[in-house]
């Protein structure tokens, strides 16, 4: 399946990928240092690829349209169904494309799959207060900050903090 833009694309992550994206990883890693932990072997990249098995889960690689080359990833998780119809999103992108509007339109091609092929109701974002740029995309995409949450995730083996934003299908197809 593939989610088509005009700057990128996504598709479904696959094994095949594995090596493409330790290379994006190795790159990045200085940038993204304690900001997000990544697959960085292969059974650890085997899992993840497996989550999409999962209805639960979404994994995507972002592509770039000009070449197909793999620029980032962004994934929707834990998806809950019933009275919830909620998701989580997480996202990131190789140090070397970060400027360029990759991750805000990735994020914005992710909403409308998310709104209109699964039917969610809500996606939720959380997000360390000292990361600006992704702050940054969720609120060019349309999130609304909901509150603050104390040692939420740990990253890189310590608890961090994290600034909780959300996006609801009502708020995303006004703004479309």
């Amino acid at each position: 399946m593939r989610v088509k833009g005009k700057k990128v694309f996504l598709r479904y992550v696959t094994l095949d990928d594995f090596g493409e994206m330790q290379i994006l990883f190795r790159e990045s890693r200085k940038f993204y240092k304690g900001l997000i932990d990544t697959p960085d072997s292969l059974e650890k990249f085997k899992v993840y690829v497996e989550r999409n098995e999962r209805e639960t889960n979404e994994c995507f690689v972002i592509c770039r349209v000009a070449d197909e080359k793999i620029v980032g990833a962004v994934n929707l998780s834990q998806i809950f169904r019933k009275a919830f119809q909620n998701a989580y999103l997480g996202y990131s992108l190789g140090v070397k494309y970060v400027g360029n509007g990759f991750m805000t339109e990735a994020v914005e091609l992710v909403l409308r799959h998310a709104f209109k092929n699964l039917k969610l109701h809500r996606i939720e974002a959380n997000v360390q207060p000292e990361n600006l740029p992704s702050i940054a995309v969720l609120r060019r995409c349309g999130f609304t900050k909901e509150g603050f949450s104390r040692k939420y995730l740990k990253v890189a083996g310590k608890w961090r903090d994290h600034k909780r934003f959300a996006i609801i299908k009502e708020d995303w197809k006004e703004r479309k």
